[in-house]
């Protein structure tokens, strides 16, 4: 298992995207962790507001449309686990489960910053697939998956800061040829109408350069 988790760790962390980090510790989950057959992974805000942003069926991908009850203990544990018994009528048989088909979770936490968690979960069509083995297994691997959808995240962030520094300065240029001004002139220029307008000086730069929001 230490072996598996290393190999699952550098494929995490070759993932070029934090959403391709996700993509991939779905993949490793199902097989990965003791009893899964399915995984997701879902993105959950305080309230009843939700997405689910990875899955490795559209069985677990249609199952996540309704909020999970159980997500919110993962704001005060790591992880938690669901089950039924073999009749149904065990812990949730009571609309806790999150779709037909479906009788064990693994829920694990990846990421709580404010009022948003964001949660892995392996799901399995046999009642009590996880015992404390596959909580542990989850554990170590949802580790390995923090660590490197941080690692993604950052580069992202990065790389935006680089796009958005390239904007502005074409921004700047077009502002100084345009009105005749300096590049101190042309950059107070845009954070004010940044503020008048209330929008983000990146978002102004883009539009004054013709650059659709979210290009690269």
């Amino acid at each position: 298992m230490a072996e598996a988790l290393a190999v699952a760790a550098r494929q995490l962390h070759d993932a070029s995207t934090s959403q391709g980090t996700l993509h991939t510790a779905v993949r490793l989950a199902v097989r990965l962790l003791p009893g899964a057959e399915h995984a997701a992974v879902s993105v959950v805000e305080r309230g009843d507001g939700h997405r689910t942003v990875a899955w490795s069926d559209d069985l677990v991908r249609a199952a996540q449309r309704t909020p999970s009850p159980y997500w919110t203990a993962l704001w005060h544990s790591p992880v938690v686990r669901l089950q039924d018994d073999e009749t149904g009528a065990g812990p949730g048989a009571t609309g806790a489960m999150p779709g037909p088909g479906l009788r064990s979770a693994l829920a694990l936490r990846l990421r709580a910053d404010r009022g948003r968690l964001t949660v892995l979960t392996a799901y399995a069509r046999v009642p009590r697939a996880f015992d404390d083995t596959a909580a542990r297994v989850g554990r170590l691997f949802t580790e390995h998956v923090s660590l490197a959808l941080a690692s993604a995240t950052e580069r992202e962030q990065l790389a935006e800061a680089l796009r958005s520094r390239d904007v502005i300065g074409q921004a700047i240029g077009i502002l100084m040829e345009r009105l005749g001004i300096d590049a101190a002139d042309a950059f107070a220029t845009l954070v004010s109408v940044s503020q008048r307008e209330n929008v983000k000086l990146r978002d102004l730069a883009r539009r004054l350069v013709g650059e659709p929001r979210g290009s690269t």
